[in-house]
């Protein structure tokens, strides 16, 4: 057996350990075989004329507006979010950031239940809000909204603070020293250097707010025109059009591959 170095790596030539690479090409065809045979079924020759359909134009349009504003509102909050766990020195920091990160975990349907119970018309906050100023948002377009952003502003979150303890905090001090303010070394300094970060975590957080489909059902409901994104598209397609369905899912795994492809360079490294 010899050893060779490629990539910066070391690679042991040899035979093969057959123990893993079975398991290993099964699991690989676990993943891949559900989504060849989504491509094998798709109907190619009507598929053009499937997405001109009013209900799956009606879906995208829907799915890529409020994914687009849900990343706006995480850009909005979750950047001085991530700032505030990378830069300051809080109490209870470790607990903050477990918080951040629980609805990546959390079930989408619980998060739908957690906000309608804070959100709802009888919530904590739903029920000062109607009373105060007339707003309702379970099952609107802004809920939807506010959904999707719960449950995708932890990937921002973790990209920006990831590429914020990554950053050369020189410049910025250099910035201080020289007289600019905090607001202005932020703005002019801080965001400049951690520009990728934010927009892998916005990529990130666009797909994840357009393939949400728990959070939303339960908060937003599923009604045509105002809350049927398209993952609730395809879900109530399965049952009455099956061919409908397929093309949306088309289109959301045509969204995960592009979103996959243009950040593959910051998960691995080139050959």
């Amino acid at each position: 057996m010899t050893t060779t170095s490629r990539g910066g790596g070391r690679v042991v030539a040899g035979r093969l350990p057959w123990v893993l690479v079975v398991p290993a090409l099964l699991g690989l065809a676990f993943l891949v075989l559900p989504l060849a045979g989504l491509l094998i079924r798709a109907p190619w020759p009507t598929l053009l004329q499937r997405l001109s359909e009013p209900q799956i134009l009606e879906a995208l349009r829907l799915s890529l507006v409020t994914a687009t504003i849900a990343t706006a509102v995480c850009l909005l909050l979750g950047v001085p979010l991530a700032w505030l766990l990378a830069r300051v020195d809080l109490p209870g920091k470790r607990v903050v950031r477990a918080l951040v990160t629980v609805p990546l975990v959390l079930p989408p349907v619980v998060g739908g239940v957690a906000l309608l119970l804070v959100l709802g018309r009888r919530g904590l906050v739903g029920q000062w809000l109607e009373s105060a100023f007339g707003v309702t948002l379970p099952f609107t377009t802004a809920g939807v909204v506010i959904a999707e952003a719960f449950v995708a502003m932890p990937f921002l979150v973790i990209s920006v603070e990831g590429a914020l303890r990554a950053a050369d905090q020189r410049y910025e001090e250099a910035a201080a020293t020289l007289g600019a303010s905090r607001w202005t070394v932020f703005r002019r300094v801080t965001l400049p250097l951690v520009a990728p970060g934010i927009v892998a975590g916005a990529v990130l957080c666009w797909a994840r707010a357009l393939g949400e489909f728990g959070a939303t059902i339960t908060f937003a409901g599923n009604f045509p025109g105002t809350t049927r994104t398209m993952p609730l598209a395809v879900y109530l397609a399965l049952e009455t059009e099956p061919e409908a369905a397929i093309v949306l899912s088309l289109v959301l795994l045509a969204v995960s591959v592009v979103i996959l492809a243009s950040l593959r360079d910051r998960w691995v490294n080139a050959a």
